[in-house]
């Protein structure tokens, strides 16, 4: 699935990982990739809270890394290899905010386009 909005969040994404490579924190690659992604006139908002509901209540305290023009969830990763979990997390956070696209970015790849995974329900 590839459309224009999430082609310029990868396009964001690789040239922030261009310029900065492998091995920084997580908060790094979020706030460069924020800088990017307003550089380029795209709309995003940071740890943007999500309610999860549980039979009828709304339970507090999860965070997406980035929600893109209040339609894709973006989750950053900087591990030299993404747990499984991170998939489920992902999921769980569209299944939370009703969307249905989202990406998850490793820059602890040495190549981005090997740390980028397409998610959508």
């Amino acid at each position: 699935m590839s459309d224009v909005l999430t082609e310029a969040i990868i396009g964001a994404a690789i040239e922030v990982h261009r310029l900065l490579g492998p091995g920084l924190l997580e908060s790094i690659y979020e706030e460069a990739l924020c800088h990017e992604l307003s550089l380029r006139g795209i709309p995003v908002q940071r740890q943007v809270e999500v309610d999860v509901v549980y039979k009828g209540i709304a339970i507090k305290g999860q965070k997406l890394d980035l929600l893109v023009a209040d339609e894709v969830v973006v989750e950053l990763k900087a591990v030299s290899k993404l747990p499984d979990v991170a998939t489920a997390q992902t999921l769980s956070y569209l299944k939370a905010t009703g969307l249905k696209r989202a990406l998850l970015l490793n820059f602890g790849e040495k190549r981005l386009v090997d740390g980028i995974k397409r998610i959508s329900l």
